[in-house]
């Protein structure tokens, strides 16, 4: 419980404050806030983090777009707080672990001096910031979160690890294609983005 409360020398703030804190930091000044913010063996504030956007995201698009709700029995209110309960407690950090172990080998073979599986996990969950305001019903706005999420996923692989945005970028392509692409729906997105351009 201490690892969670008390704040370390180094790391995030914790608690909601930090939490919020760490979403602006990290939108508005990634370089930094990946430089100091990500640190050895602190992975505790990256997930809660990284499940507390999944739970934005998909909350909002329940609220918004109720087609959305997935069919379960006992009517949309027990299936939104079923999903949601899912997303939050299995999805989200399963499919975090799952994009970090894949990462990481990914690392293994493109970069020689890398910091640890910890500072991925961190870097991965913080690059899902922009994809709490995904949820909002607007394809352009949902295009545009997945795009900022993957940028900021080079940009920390490349500050964490050390290593320049070219490697950073090969080393991304398909965890940020599986994370913001089909996570977090931003193919989707684009297909209807450009659907509604060829109408024009």
């Amino acid at each position: 419980m201490t690892t969670w409360v008390d704040t370390p020398g180094e790391g995030r703030e914790r608690g909601p404050l930090g939490i919020g804190r760490a979403w602006v930091d990290v939108l508005v000044r990634p370089r930094g806030f990946f430089r100091a913010g990500v640190v050895p063996g602190d992975q505790a504030p990256g997930l809660v983090f990284a499940v507390v956007v999944a739970f934005v995201f998909v909350a909002t698009r329940f609220l918004l777009v109720p087609d959305s709700i997935p069919a379960i029995q006992g009517g949309p209110v027990l299936s939104a707080t079923l999903a949601l309960l899912a997303v939050t407690l299995l999805v989200a950090p399963a499919t975090l672990h799952l994009t970090a172990a894949i990462q990481t080998l990914l690392l293994i073979a493109l970069v020689r001096d890398r910091a640890g599986v910890s500072e991925t996990v961190q870097t991965v969950a913080y690059a899902t910031a922009p994809c709490a305001l995904a949820g909002l019903p607007y394809p352009s706005l949902r295009a545009l979160c997945a795009a900022y999420g993957a940028f900021l996923l080079v940009v920390g692989l490349s500050e964490v690890h050390g290593t320049s945005l070219t490697r950073a970028a090969l080393a991304a392509v398909l965890p940020a294609s599986l994370v913001f692409g089909y996570a977090f729906g931003g193919f989707g997105a684009v297909v209807s983005v450009a659907q509604a351009w060829a109408l024009i």
